[in-house]
């Protein structure tokens, strides 16, 4: 399985919020997927879980299994991978160690885990194999990020080992590595949500020619290198008062100022990569929330609503049409 272009981020008003862009040229046919407690996770490696935290997230199922692309538990915890083409390395299995495939890592982590302290403790022994989910659906290059509702972090396999990185900002698109990300954010401290000042020449008069321009210089191309550092400015910037349905609209606004439209992304042939989908979940509700690119009303699936101690994954296929209000 493939996954391309990404945008995921943290936003917390009175609830705390996840969600990512995922920006593909084609569909899985993805569902929102509700894994309750009593489903059987195997893993290839490791022991069956077959008791656990239910989860809530958008994911392929094959075979009867949730490729989650991202996901939330009913404790807060939230995860996402984002295409790391290049510097995703995953080892052969190794002996006394918990031996995890990629496409595991999202459900093995939500599965157990209530908060990113129980996270740490459990990456301690982790080794992420190069395991195939099957012949047709090669390991996808991928790092992670990891949210409770206190923190983030970024976890990358690469051929170096593990890396755990603490994730001040709440953001993470694809390449490069994550510590490079956060070094290139020196090069845009002068940014600013204010009227720019005079700082190149005494001896020059400027004109503000028009609002907007402290952030003159903030990147708007596409590439992962500038949506991170957009996605971030705009995140760390973003007022919205504490209501669910603010708070899920400035989520929605952010993630849309890394918005990928078709014909921007030219894949080769007639492919063009777009958002997919956009998604934002309540950590504090179970709620998790969509948009999709014919799509742009919001649709909420509630996971506490469901039976969450069946055996049986819960799938809610996107509405993927427009939906529009006529007011007369």
């Amino acid at each position: 399985m493939v996954i391309n272009m990404c945008t995921a981020i943290t936003y917390h008003t009175k609830d705390h919020y996840f969600g990512r862009n995922l920006d593909l040229e084609y569909s899985y046919k993805e569902t929102v997927t509700i894994t309750p407690r009593n489903y059987p996770f195997n893993f290839r490696k490791v022991n069956a879980i077959k008791s656990h935290y239910a989860i809530i997230g958008m994911a392929y199922v094959n075979e009867n299994y949730p490729l989650y692309y991202d996901a939330i538990n009913e404790k807060g915890l939230g995860m996402a991978g984002l295409n790391f083409p290049t510097n995703a390395y995953y080892g052969e299995v190794k002996n006394n160690k918990d031996n995890i495939a990629p496409f595991e890592f999202i459900p093995w982590v939500l599965s157990q885990c209530a908060n990113l302290d129980e996270v740490k403790k459990l990456l301690e022994n982790i080794n992420i194999a190069n395991i195939n989910f099957s012949e047709n659906l090669p390991a996808s290059p991928l790092h992670w990020i990891i949210a409770d509702k206190n923190a983030s972090i970024t976890v990358e396999s690469v051929q170096d080992g593990l890396k755990i990185y603490d994730n001040p900002v709440g953001v993470l698109t694809n390449n490069p590595t994550f510590d490079i990300h956060m070094f290139n954010l020196n090069n845009y401290m002068s940014l600013s949500t204010e009227p720019p000042v005079n700082n190149f020449s005494k001896k020059l008069n400027f004109d503000i020619y028009s609002r907007g321009m402290g952030a003159l210089g903030l990147p708007g191309d596409l590439s992962s290198t500038s949506r991170f550092v957009k996605a971030t400015f705009t995140k760390m910037n973003s007022l919205s008062d504490d209501s669910e349905n603010a708070s899920i609209s400035q989520f929605f606004h952010i993630l849309y100022s890394v918005y990928q439209q078709r014909g921007c992304v030219h894949m080769g042939e007639d492919k063009y990569e777009i958002t997919i989908y956009s998604s934002c979940c309540n950590m504090d509700k179970g709620i998790y929330y969509y948009t999709t690119y014919e799509n742009s009303q919001i649709t909420g699936i509630d996971m506490f609503k469901e039976n969450l101690d069946g055996r049986d994954l819960i799938n809610y296929e996107l509405i993927k049409d427009t939906q529009i209000l006529m007011q007369n």
